[in-house]
C-alpha cells in the first residue's frame, strides 16, 4: 500500500465530484494498516485541506471527518489535535461551526 497510495490519493481529485468525495470518504482506512500508514494518510490529509481552498467546502469536511474516523479507531491524540488545528484554520465562521460538529 505504501508504494501504491499516491496512486490512490489521485482518485481523490477526479473532476467528478462524486468520485473524489467517495474515495476520499474512505482513504482513511488505509491508515488502520499500521503505523508507517496511518501518517501517511494524516500527512496527505492535512496537506490536501491546507491547499484545497480552491475546491468544495464539501472536501475540507471530508477531511475532517476522515480525521475523526481514523481518531475513532487507534484514539491517537495527535489526529485530533491535528484536526482541531486545521478547523481553527478556516476563515470562515460557518464552515468552521460545520467542521467542529464533527468533532462532538
Amino acid at each position: 500500500m505504501l508504494s501504491d497510495f499516491p496512486a490512490l490519493w489521485e482518485v481523490t481529485k477526479d473532476k467528478k465530484v462524486v468520485t473524489a468525495r467517495h474515495s476520499l470518504q474512505s482513504i482513511w482506512k488505509v491508515g488502520l494498516a499500521g503505523e508507517e500508514q496511518k501518517e501517511m494518510v494524516v500527512n496527505y490529509l492535512v496537506d490536501r485541506f491546507k491547499n484545497c481552498v480552491q475546491e468544495t467546502n464539501y472536501i475540507r469536511f471530508d477531511i475532517i471527518q476522515g480525521l475523526e474516523n481514523l481518531y475513532d479507531y487507534v484514539q491517537n491524540a495527535f489526529i485530533r489535535n491535528t484536526a482541531l488545528d486545521l478547523i481553527e484554520t478556516e476563515e470562515l465562521n460557518k464552515y468552521r461551526k460545520k467542521y467542529k460538529s464533527v468533532w462532538k
